[in-house]
């Protein structure tokens, strides 16, 4: 399934990733722009309609929970970006990302034991 997220749609979901199901004035609290209600309710409606979450009743108020997991959103953004930039190559991303950005030693050192257990992977 692909995952796909608009900017505000993808802070809505943090919302409800970290904090678990949550009214829309839960979640207007807690996104960092100042929405309206009705905005909120509207993006929260759209994740609904796309699969993406789905609500309980809860008294006059509906709590809204996550149906897709945070992990499979990101692979699902991450390879439309390989496929979008990188002619679907993972391989190309990673070599870009590691070649741009300085790494800290322990996040070198992870990558390395990733990449070694992928190689083993492959090789069975």
């Amino acid at each position: 399934m692909d995952i796909i997220l608009a900017d505000r749609e993808a802070e809505i979901m943090e919302v409800l990733w970290d904090f678990g199901p949550s009214t829309v004035n839960e979640v207007k609290e807690r996104v960092t722009d100042d929405l309206a209600y009705t905005t909120v309710l509207t993006i929260l409606r759209t994740l609904e309609t796309k699969g993406y979450v789905t609500h309980d009743p809860e008294g006059k108020a509906h709590r809204y929970s996550a149906v897709v997991e945070r992990d499979a959103a990101r692979r699902s953004a991450l390879r439309a970006m390989a496929e979008k930039f990188f002619k679907g190559s993972t391989a190309s991303l990673l070599t870009h990302f590691v070649g741009d950005e300085p790494l800290k030693p322990s996040d070198a050192k992870r990558l390395r034991e990733l990449l070694s257990k992928r190689g083993r992977k492959s090789k069975s």
